[in-house]
């Protein structure tokens, strides 16, 4: 064991206020050792931690105390091992947590105390007037507290010598009124008159003009929150120079400021079950997800292709661990001139069937079914909740362990978390574009839509005209800690794009491309497939 590892133990047991016996660290060295390099820190911290709940005696820890802690930690990991031995398929099964947008617990943010607490009140579906400007405040403030500990946007910025623009930290739009010279706001676009577009936060709002204005990578669109350089023209309109979406924030830096807050919905893990979980998500090399969007029961041609589909995967070695369905289910929308609900039900039925009749994917795999935006419910509106129970219920008979939820709806692999959205977003947020997006970088328009998306935090950041949500629940659309991937169900063409870490595709639309996607979560490998 290196001197390194030696110093590092010593070091943080005297933070802890411990003084370790020379038999005691001899001991915690020969456990650390079973551990590489870059889980050493936290299977240290782990053991650490359970020594605090032991009932010591002293500060002076003896070989005794530590050993007990030792057998402990074994035993747990013996217990695991022999878990997945024993039944792998079990194992990968409830590795697999999906969860509702409805769920999904909400937080705000106090800008006095500059840190988050969780809203335990009610979330009514049909919200007050409060509710929408609250919407506007939290968005607002979720990007403020990430910009500002970037540090580019820190005080001072940059000295006078690396920059003749000054300091780029944020200015309240109301400190603009007689000012001179370029300032850095921060705002919404808003449209408060017709072909006017303002800047609004929480001091004021000013006009803009985005005429000759330099953008970065993405589509602005109202709604969005941007962030603009520019200057206060006598005829008082903020002229726009540079603008651009706040800059993104690494996910480990997010979750060390959110202080054990769990945004995502799958609960508050210890620093032993992360150990424990990201331990299963490396050996778990086998998982795999498919994913198909545009799942059309009321076309033959495309339940023939499905058929084929889950023929192949039927005859793998291993089958996948969850099939994704995500809408539309029917061709059709199932509008208030839809008057086929029966035929849909039985439609439901035979997909049970089909599946029922490959009985590997009936026993090993789970199936996620994930509403399109024009299939039956109560409305269009964002989120969507999961399918009517009179559809789904004769697949249930034959599939029991068949999961609904809503769309979004987020699941959780071991440790890792993803999201998954079915939305025809693309179309949408080009027609809602205010400035052709910038070429400068890329040209690829899924590529403007996932920087986008992941810049603002949100998965659809159109105006509530153009995409109305439920005002008590945008949170469920947050993508805030980064997650790991996000699956954009469009019908648009099949596309895959690593973004600054976060794994980003869409399935593409299998009824009419014959698209679809093979996902190994393990190592986020996206194999984009085709009949």
């Amino acid at each position: 064991m290196s001197s390194s590892t030696r110093k590092k133990v010593q070091r943080k047991c005297k933070i802890r206020g411990y003084t370790l016996k020379v038999d005691a660290l001899d001991d915690i060295l020969s456990f650390v050792a079973r551990f590489n390099d870059s889980d050493s820190d936290e299977a240290i911290d782990l053991l650490l931690d359970q020594l605090e709940h032991q009932s010591l005696k002293s500060t002076i820890i003896d070989k005794e105390a530590v050993n007990g802690v030792i057998s402990l930690l074994l035993e747990a990991e013996a217990a695991v091992d022999d878990e997945t031995s024993d039944n792998p398929a079990t194992t990968a099964t409830s590795a697999i947590r999906v969860i509702d947008a409805f769920l999904v617990p909400k937080f705000r943010y106090d800008s006095i105390k500059k840190l988050f607490y969780e809203h335990t009140g009610s979330l009514p579906i049909h919200g007050d007037a409060s509710a929408k400007a609250a919407l506007y405040r939290d968005r607002f403030f979720l990007l403020f507290q990430r910009l500002s500990r970037d540090q580019h946007f820190s005080k001072p910025a940059f000295s006078s010598e690396l920059s003749h623009f000054g300091s780029c930290e944020i200015s309240p739009i109301q400190s603009l009124v007689g000012q001179t010279g370029r300032r850095w706001v921060m705002g919404v676009i808003s449209q408060l008159e017709d072909g006017h577009f303002y800047l609004e936060d929480l001091t004021a709002s000013v006009e803009i003009n985005l005429a000759n204005t330099k953008i970065t990578t993405g589509f602005l669109s109202e709604n969005t929150i941007v962030v603009a350089e520019g200057e206060m023209l006598v005829e008082g309109i903020f002229q726009v120079i540079t603008c651009g979406f706040p800059p993104l924030e690494d996910r480990e830096k997010s979750l060390k400021v959110l202080a054990g807050h769990d945004f995502f919905g799958g609960g508050i893990l210890t620093k032993e079950e992360t150990l424990r979980l990201a331990d299963l998500e490396k050996k778990a090399v086998n998982d795999m997800f498919v994913i198909i969007s545009d799942v059309w029961l009321d076309n033959e041609e495309a339940m023939g292709k499905l058929g084929t589909v889950l023929d192949v995967f039927e005859n793998e070695e291993v089958v996948p661990s969850l099939f994704v369905f995500m809408g539309n289910f029917c061709s059709h929308p199932c509008n208030l001139s839809f008057h086929s609900f029966s035929s849909l039900r039985s439609q439901f039925g035979k997909l049970g069937q089909m599946i029922g009749n490959h009985p590997r994917l009936k026993e090993h795999s789970r199936f996620l079914f994930i509403p399109g935006p024009d299939d039956a419910g109560p409305s269009t509106v964002l989120p969507r909740c999961t399918l009517p129970k009179y559809l789904t219920e004769e697949l249930q008979n034959h599939i029991p362990n068949a999961i609904f939820s809503s769309n979004p709806c987020r699941v959780k692999f071991y440790t890792q978390e993803i999201v998954f959205f079915r939305q025809d977003l693309l179309y949408r947020m080009r027609r809602s574009c205010l400035v052709p997006p910038s070429t400068e970088e890329t040209d690829d328009h899924f590529e403007h839509l996932v920087a986008t998306i992941t810049h603002q935090s949100h998965l659809c950041p159109l105006p509530l005209s153009v995409q109305p949500i439920i005002w008590n629940y945008d949170h469920s659309l947050y993508l805030y800690p980064t997650p790991h991937t996000i699956v954009l169900g469009d019908r648009s063409k099949q596309k895959a794009f690593k973004y600054t870490g976060i794994t980003c595709f869409n399935p593409g639309s299998f009824s009419s491309e014959s698209t679809f996607v093979a996902y190994r979560p393990c190592n986020q490998e996206v194999e984009l497939s085709a009949l």
